[in-house]
């Protein structure tokens, strides 16, 4: 393997865009089966609602998403911008303010992959978003991105819990760095912050009561809990931790900066769009997911 390989990697990877990058080592430590066990108890507990996916099997096992993989290098994404919604409209999460985050970061770990196929052409290599069966926070934890909060985010010394993460498996042996040590101490402001006691407990969200999954991926006609003024995800568990109200870092990233109409539209405008108009509004947008007829069922929820 050549000789500085994994951080001449890492800063390729800051090169393309990402905020921050780290490497861990297949098959992970201690903390890695911490995380596997704890998933599985998550499950368990029915904590994951409607999300059939979270069973996949292969989420437990990066080797089945790249037989042979032996590294996994992790990025985050920094999509915090300093712009804000107007008061008084319905809220939309960060994560969906600009581009796809998935398309984003896929494009550019694939820049990375090829990149690596220069340095080392016998190499085998796959991009993986968090729409692939992979322990995304976890592995990053265990590359030194960040560490799990009680909030369940992945949070950061850097840029606290605003990343977006994505992963490049690789049969390569990289240079791993050194697993994120845990900051949260004893606070704990988050889980009383949560309106509908999804974190009734530190580090573990019940899907069943969060405002994300309901605007998200509840397919229902209604609703079983109030959205506090969210109508597409929800980032109050993140908007009150102290490493997002001191860490934060505006990003210039033109693919993160907010369309127009999230920062003003009201909620009378957004009940007259159509089909189409949403459509066109969410052209090229994680946001997508939420069909027309769920942004009008959570608009009516509001009140």
């Amino acid at each position: 393997m050549p000789a500085g390989l994994a951080t001449r990697l890492k800063a390729q990877a800051l090169s393309e865009g990402f905020a921050i990058a780290g490497v861990a080592r297949l098959p992970g430590g201690e903390r890695l089966r911490m995380r596997t066990a704890a998933l599985q108890r998550w499950l368990e507990q029915d904590h994951q609602a409607g999300m059939a996916w979270m069973h996949d099997p292969r989420r437990q096992d990066a080797t089945a998403l790249l037989p042979g993989a032996r590294s996994v290098l992790a990025v985050g994404l920094n999509y915090y911008v300093s712009d804000q919604q107007k008061p008084g409209i319905p809220r939309i999460a960060r994560y969906g303010w600009g581009r796809d985050y998935h398309r984003v970061i896929d494009q550019r770990l694939r820049r990375l992959g090829r990149w690596l196929d220069q340095q080392q052409p016998d190499c085998r290599w796959r991009a993986c978003v968090d729409s692939a069966p992979l322990m995304d926070k976890s592995w990053a934890e265990e590359a030194g991105l960040g560490w799990i909060g009680k909030n369940g985010n992945l949070i950061s010394t850097s840029h606290g819990s605003w990343l977006l993460l994505g992963h490049l498996l690789t049969d390569l042996e990289l240079e791993p760095d050194e697993p994120a040590k845990p900051f949260c101490g004893s606070c704990s402001r988050c889980l009383p912050a949560c309106p509908t006691n999804a974190l009734n407990e530190p580090f573990v969200v019940d899907s069943r009561r969060c405002i994300a999954f309901h605007t998200i991926e509840n397919r229902d006609p209604s609703l079983p809990l109030p959205l506090h003024d969210w109508i597409a995800g929800c980032d109050i568990c993140q908007e009150v931790c102290p490493w997002n109200e001191q860490h934060a870092r505006p990003s210039s990233d033109p693919e993160v900066q907010p369309r127009p109409w999230i920062l003003s539209s009201t909620k009378s405008e957004m009940m007259t769009w159509s089909d189409a108009d949403w459509s066109e509004k969410l052209r090229a947008s994680a946001l997508r997911r939420i069909k027309p007829w769920m942004w009008r069922r959570n608009l009516r929820h509001l009140g």
